[in-house]
């Protein structure tokens, strides 16, 4: 079950934090440092799998951005890989080759493409017009 989902730059700075289970506000920022201190730490030599106390962490650094999914210990990491790449690959659809400054400026779509993907902290799609359809149709709207 995927717990959560994290984009970070390379200072460390939260540009997107998704939850799919209750954590109080303190917690929260607790859990963030700690982990994104121990991503950026790492060199590009090491494995993108890291354990961090009930959870394994599983990241990805694209460009400036860091994409770190938090799973339970059951949760295969190879898949979450592949659904680090598919979400980064669905931003790029849709932003046209995504960057942090797009994230920042439309929070509110990098949220709902990543909602449209996961559910409860399962994932539910993986086909990137089926994910971006609603997008379109509401920007046709308007």
């Amino acid at each position: 079950m995927i717990e959560f989902v994290l984009l970070v730059n390379k200072q460390g700075q939260t540009r997107l934090a998704q939850y799919t289970t209750f954590r109080p506000v303190k917690e929260r920022s607790a859990l963030e440092g700690e982990i994104i201190r121990k991503c950026l730490g790492r060199s590009v030599d090491q494995c993108s799998f890291i354990e961090h106390m009930n959870l394994k962490l599983v990241y990805r650094r694209y460009a400036s951005l860091f994409f770190i999914v938090g799973v339970d210990k059951d949760e295969n990491e190879l898949a979450v890989l592949e659904f680090i790449h598919c979400l980064v690959e669905t931003f790029n659809q849709y932003f046209k080759d995504v960057c942090e400054l797009d994230v920042m400026f439309g929070i509110e779509k990098a949220h709902f493409i990543l909602e449209e993907m996961v559910a409860n902290g399962y994932l539910i799609e993986t086909n990137k017009n089926n994910i971006l359809e609603p997008l379109y149709l509401m920007e046709k709207k308007k």
